[in-house]
C-alpha cells in the first residue's frame, strides 16, 4: 500500500536544541496510525514540523505525490493535512458556529454548507451551542468542535494531538469511537496520544518514539502484546 504520508530520517528541534533524531513514519490512505509516546518524548514537535508550523533541520516529508518539507502551512492546509492541535486552541471569544466555518478558510469553501451539516451530524451537541461562545463550551465540547473544524477543511489525512487529553473516562470512550467511525468513513488518522491501550484498540498500526526517536513499530495488534511496550507504558 503505498503512502499518503511519508516522513523519512526528520530532524528537528528549537534554536541549538535537538528534538527529534531521524524520526521515520509512514501513513496509508484509510489508515488509523498511533503515534505514541509520553509527555516530551517529541511528538508534538514531530506534528509541527510535519504541518510546516516549524522547518525541519533534516529528512523530508512527503504528502501524496508532494514533497512538502520546506512548504508553509497554508499551503499543506490547502493540499488537506489537517492538525487538530493539542488543547484544542479554539477561537473562545467566537461562536461555535464561527469557529466551524473557519475551517473552511483555506480549504473546503465550496462544500462549506454540506461540510457544515456533515459536522453537525457528526457532533449533534455542537447544534444545540451553534450560537454559543466557544470559551463557554465543555473540554469535551471544545475538543468535539475542534475535531469539527478540521473536519470542515475535508481533510486527506487528520493529525489529532492528545484528543483525549483531559477528558472524563467516558467521554474518552466516545472519543476513541468517534475517531473509529470517521476513519470507517475513508478518513486517514494519524493519532498521537499517549493513551496506549485505547490508541493501540483501534489503530492498525502504531509507533513508539522516546526521546526523539522511533523504538518500535509494527502492527498494532502485535505491539500490544509487546513485552518492551507493556512493561514502559502499562506498567506489565
Amino acid at each position: 500500500m503505498s503512502a499518503l504520508l511519508s516522513v523519512q530520517d526528520l530532524v528537528a528541534g528549537y534554536g541549538p536544541a535537538p528534538v527529534l533524531h531521524g524520526a521515520t513514519l509512514d501513513v496509508a490512505a484509510g489508515e488509523i496510525v498511533a503515534l505514541l509516546g509520553s509527555n516530551g518524548a517529541g511528538k508534538s514537535t514531530f506534528n509541527n514540523n510535519v504541518c510546516g508550523l516549524y522547518r525541519a533541520w533534516a529528512g523530508r516529508v512527503s504528502f501524496g505525490d508532494d514533497d512538502i518539507t520546506a512548504s508553509d502551512p497554508a499551503r499543506i492546509v490547502a493540499r488537506g493535512l489537517i492538525q487538530v492541535p493539542e488543547g484544542r486552541r479554539v477561537f473562545p471569544n467566537l461562536s461555535v458556529r464561527e469557529n466551524l466555518l473557519l475551517g473552511a478558510y483555506r480549504r473546503g469553501h465550496a462544500n462549506r454548507a454540506r461540510n457544515f451539516e456533515h459536522v453537525l451530524e457528526t457532533f449533534p451537541r455542537l447544534r444545540e451551542r451553534l450560537a454559543q461562545a466557544a470559551g463557554t463550551l465543555s473540554g469535551g465540547e471544545q475538543q468535539m468542535l475542534a475535531i469539527g473544524r478540521g473536519l470542515m477543511a475535508e481533510p486527506r489525512l487528520l493529525i489529532l494531538d492528545e484528543p483525549s487529553l483531559g477528558l472524563s473516562p467516558l467521554l474518552v470512550e466516545e472519543m476513541f469511537a468517534l475517531i473509529e467511525r470517521l476513519n470507517k468513513e475513508g478518513l486517514a488518522v494519524l493519532l498521537v496520544e499517549q493513551n496506549v491501550v485505547q490508541s493501540l484498540a483501534i489503530a492498525h498500526r502504531a509507533y513508539v518514539m522516546e526521546n526523539g526517536r522511533i523504538v518500535l513499530s509494527g502492527q498494532a495488534r502485535t505491539l500490544a502484546d509487546d513485552p518492551a511496550l507493556r512493561k514502559a507504558y502499562l506498567g506489565m
